[in-house]
């Protein structure tokens, strides 16, 4: 059998060998929907879903619906790979004055607090915040039966190549749900 896999909020950086899903209808986008209206996709069809930083901009009121619509179409013992900005990280960073830590130019924010802000919002993109626990919390809400925090490159499942599309290790939180 096939694996099926889906790169799902995955803006213009689309992937051969994914379905390729976003708002947006970019180039190379197989499914442009809003997922707040439901995905094309029949019941238990995916393999597993990897999302790199596209969940904070669903606000807050719709993450568990959206997550629901995400475990809907994976196959039992499917799994959805979450990347999201790490919200502990920073606040670490911030309080230990680590200037470095923020991919923010002086231009954009000089204050630490603003580098911060902007790095979290993603210039106003980001409308939700996401810590380890609140995220298991969410996903676990949601009907996922196990929740796994993941190493950048690494995952707790049985799909190897889910990780393939991670980035962003050091601003970035890891997490796997699996139905």
């Amino acid at each position: 059998m096939q694996i099926r896999r889906m790169n799902w909020g995955c803006g213009g950086v689309t992937r051969p060998g994914w379905i390729n899903s976003d708002c947006v209808a970019w180039a190379g986008v197989d499914l442009p929907c809003d997922i707040r209206r439901g995905l094309p996709l029949e019941d238990n069809s995916l393999d597993y879903i990897t999302s790199l930083h596209a969940l904070p901009e669903i606000p807050y009121t719709d993450l568990e619906d959206v997550l629901w619509e995400l475990r809907r179409v994976l196959r039992p013992g499917g799994v959805l790979r979450l990347g999201l900005p790490d919200m502990d990280r920073a606040i670490d960073a911030y309080l230990r004055n680590d200037r470095d830590y923020f991919l923010i130019p002086d231009e954009v924010s000089q204050s630490l607090g603003g580098k911060m802000i902007v790095q979290l919002t993603w210039f106003g993109r980001s409308r939700t915040m996401f810590t380890y626990d609140f995220t298991e919390e969410l996903l676990r809400k949601s009907g996922f039966r196990e929740v796994h925090r993941c190493d950048f490159g690494r995952t707790q499942g049985p799909y190897p190549e889910i990780v393939e599309l991670d980035n962003r290790p050091r601003e970035s939180l890891f997490v796997e749900g699996v139905k």
